[in-house]
């Protein structure tokens, strides 16, 4: 598996993983995602600040994951200070067929790489609270489950978050 920084030419097959991954999240009743977001202009935007990467395997983009400092205002409402630099994972999918080779994890090793190399030692992560494969993932990495909140750009749904220090 190699991991690197994603390329415009990447958008195609993120969205391949985007497009398999929807149908079996909302399947699981998770509706975090749908055929609206994320799109092809989340991911142009992520490239253009050199913070989207992909898992690739045998030539084929696997996995991806946005690692940012981007910080929901939300999150204060868990305790945590949004003011305090953070490398925060968003948009973390890894396409069906590549399920259990450890992709998702390896993708939240490479936040803790961005993080160690920026000096910045707070990981923090959020999830639909009806996403049960990153639950039982994050506690796994080290995350301490930091509580609930809702997302103002995602109304209706409910969010666990989580948080590593390095």
């Amino acid at each position: 598996m190699i991991i690197r920084l994603a390329t415009t030419t990447d958008i195609p097959a993120i969205m391949q993983v985007i497009n398999a991954v929807v149908p079996v999240m909302q399947a699981a009743g998770n509706f975090q995602w749908d055929s609206a977001y994320p799109n092809p202009e989340a991911f142009e935007k992520d490239i253009a600040l050199k913070q989207l990467w992909v898992a690739v395997i045998d030539g084929t983009i696997a996995g991806i994951t946005a690692i940012t400092t981007d910080q929901s205002p939300e999150y204060a409402h868990v305790g945590w200070d949004i003011n305090e630099t953070a490398i925060v994972t968003h948009r973390l999918a890894v396409h069906p067929k590549f399920g259990g080779r450890g992709i998702a994890a390896a993708l939240l090793k490479q936040a803790e790489i961005v993080a160690a190399e920026r000096g910045i030692p707070i990981l923090r992560i959020d999830t639909n609270t009806q996403n049960q494969a990153t639950q039982a993932l994050f506690p796994k990495m080290g995350y301490v489950f930091a509580g609930e909140i809702g997302l103002s750009f995602r109304p209706g749904l409910s969010f666990y978050c989580y948080e590593k220090r390095i």
